[in-house]
């Protein structure tokens, strides 16, 4: 049963519902109580890992590599996205 979970690729599909969940209650909070995460700075904290999970799960269903070196080449350019806006700061 666990493996069949894992070899669908539908553990990344979890990790990604989590992912979107945690992004939208941090965007609530700050509409809410505003404070928190700007949502660029939020968008800089989950897209690198939102790339990551979709390399995950490509490599999971056994899509061609093309499409696994595209999601890490995206979750490179997210985390450099990241740094920059830290490092301005």
């Amino acid at each position: 049963m666990m493996a069949s979970f894992f070899a669908s690729g539908r553990v990344a599909d979890l990790v990604l519902l989590v992912l979107g969940a945690e992004a939208l209650l941090l965007l609530a909070w700050r509409w809410r109580r505003g404070g928190g995460l700007a949502p660029s700075a939020l968008a800089g904290l989950v897209l690198p890992g939102v790339a990551l999970v979709l390399a995950l799960r490509a490599a999971l269903v056994g899509a061609a590599w093309p499409w696994v070196a595209a999601a890490l080449l995206a979750a490179l350019a997210a985390h450099l996205f990241d740094l920059a806006l830290r490092l301005r700061r």
